[in-house]
């Protein structure tokens, strides 16, 4: 058991603080009384305790990650089902551990709600979703105001202190979903080291939460995001009962959604699902971080090209349908509850307007394909989609979730996972791709996680599979359908150049920072070795890192320069 919250005792080294080997960037100007709350003397043991015991760890999984990838390359095999693992797949028995009766129902959770969007948070916890995506990976820049503000935010939410909203145990249960393994938080260093991001993000987020989420029957609950392998379940399960031991909580209790969005993953989904059985809330599938992964790990494999995703690219394609067959199969086989992805369109304000009824009628067709497929629950962003999907589950389904859907009549083979859809790549395409890249950088280095375009909204998630496209269409040279022009990098500029996207920057300090994102998602498309991740790429960029010391320092007039 930890001891009761100690004020804090600092030595200050300019503009940082150091207490018993922590080092720790003081406060973002006006978040001082955040700060202190979440920062005391034992939330900072707490978090260097967690981060010893398990960064040696946090590192291997990353090597493994490496090797992986070089012996996929050196190799030129393709993935499959594990043999060491066999006997976990053909043994019958096992069975996840139930999840809380809050659980029982995820028939529509709110997306890529930006934990330091306050008013969207607080409208979310009026609404009649089943659960809210907390998340501080895909649809959230990471700065440090953000992360400070966001972790402070769900401490309200749970501690009751927001005005006219529920308590948590009559809210939407909050899916807490911290970064992923390949993110690091720059303003904290334990050991002489940045702190991994998920560490950060998870240990702030049980340590001042877990206790009353768990006295009101509400958590505390995560999502996963960006698991590989078993072996980062099997570090995550190590981390959940460390921190039930640690905080004296009764074991089993975190229960936690991994996100399947690596196509190496989809062979090890039972055995994630294994490792993970005392703690497992199940599996979700999605489209774009999963569709971008091919990309990642194949992109350089002329078999491996990924056609236009705005004209071939969607979940009644086999290596994507056969992937949800396979994720539902395997959750309801071993109890586990299987979640889609999220509805990305927005619905325009004119209910009578004959566009509402094309989206709604869109947005339908696509849900209810997942219905039909076995899921017990996905995302939606805008909240007015969480009725008349809720509604269309009560129709088209049976009781809270469709565990009793085994789905049986199915056998998904490595060929059906590994088949890339047929189809070329078209003018609309690039374009679209690259304009998603380019706001999606121009977001970052305003300090937001996500955006909206063309009616959707748009994250890390899309902007993955857009920089991954050009980037594949670059490197092996595709022709346009439209008229036989091949890819090139100078295509690339002159659509940029032929672009509307600066016509809607009128500030010339938007102007600069629209033109730095050009620069570099230019310089991202045309390496030579893919970058593995846009957000580590960004996360580590000097532009992007000197453009939120500005923002963290209140300059927010200043542009960030590209770098030559």
């Amino acid at each position: 058991m930890l001891l009761c919250p100690q004020p804090l005792t600092w030595t200050f080294t300019d503009d940082t603080k150091v207490h018993q080997g922590v080092e720790l960037e003081t406060p973002p100007s006006g978040l001082e009384r955040e700060f202190h709350t979440l920062f005391n003397s034992d939330a900072l043991q707490f978090l260097s305790e967690l981060t010893s015991t398990f960064q040696a760890e946090v590192d291997k999984v990353l090597n493994l990650r490496v090797l992986r990838k070089v012996q996929l390359d050196l190799t030129g095999e393709l993935p499959g089902f594990l043999k060491d693992t066999a006997h976990i797949r053909n043994d019958p028995s096992w069975r996840v551990s139930p999840v809380p009766d809050r659980l029982h129902c995820r028939h529509v959770d709110v997306g890529d709600l930006s934990p330091c969007d306050t008013q969207r948070l607080i409208i979310g916890l009026k609404s009649t979703a089943q659960g809210l995506q907390i998340d501080f990976d895909d649809g959230n820049c990471p700065t440090y105001r953000n992360q400070i503000k966001g972790i402070y935010n769900v401490y309200q939410a749970v501690h009751n202190q927001f005005q006219d909203v529920p308590p948590i145990s009559q809210a939407p249960v909050l899916m807490l979903r911290p970064r992923a393994w390949n993110m690091v938080e720059h303003n904290i260093m334990v050991n002489g080291r940045e702190v991994p991001g998920p560490l950060f993000d998870f240990g702030l987020l049980m340590f001042h939460n877990a206790k009353l989420l768990l006295q009101n029957q509400s958590g505390p609950f995560f999502y996963l995001s960006k698991v590989e392998s078993y072996m980062e379940a099997r570090l995550w399960s190590q981390i959940f009962f460390w921190t039930e031991k640690k905080l004296g909580l009764p074991a089993g209790c975190i229960k936690a959604t991994v996100l399947i969005e690596c196509v190496l993953a989809s062979f090890e989904m039972e055995e994630i699902l294994y490792e993970l059985k005392e703690h497992s809330a199940g599996l979700n599938c999605g489209i774009w971080d999963y569709s971008a992964s091919f990309v990642n790990k194949f992109g350089h494999r002329a078999d491996f090209l990924l056609p236009d995703r705005s004209k071939y690219v969607d979940m009644e394609k086999r290596f994507l349908h056969s992937y949800m067959d396979l994720l539902v199969q395997t959750c309801h086989r071993r109890g586990a509850l299987a979640t889609g992805g999220m509805a990305a369109l927005l619905l325009p304000r004119d209910k009578e307007s004959d566009l509402y009824k094309t989206v709604l009628r869109t947005v339908t067709r696509l849900k209810l394909l997942e219905i039909k497929a076995g899921v017990d629950g996905f995302m939606v962003y805008d909240m007015d989609l969480i009725e008349p999907m809720q509604k269309l589950f009560q129709l088209h389904s049976h009781g809270q979730n469709q565990l009793l859907q085994l789905r049986e009549d199915i056998t998904v083979t490595p060929e059906d996972l590994l088949t890339m859809p047929a189809g070329g790549v078209t003018l609309y395409g690039l374009r679209y791709n690259i304009a998603v890249g380019v706001l999606f950088i121009e977001a970052w280095l305003s300090g937001r996680g996500h955006f909206f375009y063309l009616g959707k909204v748009e994250d890390s998630a899309t902007a993955e599979i857009s920089r991954s496209q050009v980037w594949q269409w670059i490197r092996h040279q595709v022709r346009l359908e439209d008229d036989g022009t091949v890819v090139t990098r100078a295509l690339v500029k002159l659509t940029l150049r032929n672009t509307d996207l600066f016509s809607t920057s009128t500030l010339f300090r938007d102007k600069q920072r629209l033109m730095t994102a050009v620069s570099m998602f230019i310089e991202i498309v045309q390496k030579n070795v893919f970058p593995e991740f846009l957000t580590t790429y960004l996360n580590l960029d000097h532009t992007f890192l000197s453009s939120q010391s500005q923002h963290e320092n209140g300059q927010t007039d200043m542009v960030p320069k590209a770098r030559l």
